[in-house]
């Protein structure tokens, strides 16, 4: 009995040895690499010189602008708008140049004007084709097209009306109509009917107001 507790005293003498030496490696292991890392960093120190941190100013928290609301009054006035000062029964027979090619002008623009519209002094911005539309469809998408034109900045714009071919009797009802709506425009200075590479009879070459 009494040698069997030697034996047993002597396995816990070395199991405690061994657990010692392991934990001295361990803790060897790591202040070395301690130490390696004190050295990198002193090394990088050294490398990049002296390290000053950078001074902010004071700041001032900015909060984002509340999106302004739709003025959806305002954009029923404006239909509103349109339909009241584009007339079908707007008379304009007094008001086009039909000698030649047929043409508009407000009063006070020189005759110059036409000309150089005709040449294409302003160059085409943009157009909008009214064929298949209803006269009340034509008459606000026209209307929304010069206002939207105008907001731009836009000078010259072409209106696609067609020649009428496709209309009881062939009579051209929508390009009537068309010439009857812009000259109560405002913003229209002036207009005159496109070449023929540009739609001939079935167009009109439109110069807006500028901004």
């Amino acid at each position: 009995m009494k040698a069997k507790s030697l034996q047993d005293l002597g396995a816990l003498k070395k199991t405690i040895k061994q657990q010692a030496q392991k934990e001295a490696e361990e803790k060897k292991a790591k202040e070395l690499a301690f130490k390696k890392s004190q050295a990198e960093k002193n090394l990088f120190q050294k490398a990049v010189g002296p390290i000053q941190p950078i001074q902010h100013g004071a700041r001032v928290n900015l909060s984002r602008a509340p999106p302004k609301p739709t003025a959806q009054q305002q954009l029923l006035d404006e239909q509103s708008a349109l339909r009241e000062t584009m007339s079908d029964e707007f008379n304009v027979s007094t008001l086009l140049d039909t000698d030649g090619d047929l043409s508009y002008s407000q009063t006070g623009i020189g005759a110059d004007v036409i000309k150089k519209l005709r040449k294409g002094d302003w160059s085409l911005q943009g157009q909008i084709d009214l064929h298949g539309l209803r006269s009340d469809e034509a008459r606000e998408a026209m209307g929304q097209f010069i206002r939207e034109s105008v907001r731009k900045g836009w000078r010259c714009v072409r209106v696609v009306h067609g020649k009428g071919l496709g209309s009881p009797g062939k009579m051209p009802i929508l390009k009537n109509k068309v010439l009857r709506w812009l000259v109560q425009k405002n913003e229209v200075l002036a207009f005159v009917q496109a070449k023929p590479a540009e739609g001939g009879a079935g167009a009109l070459l439109v110069l807006l107001r500028g901004g």
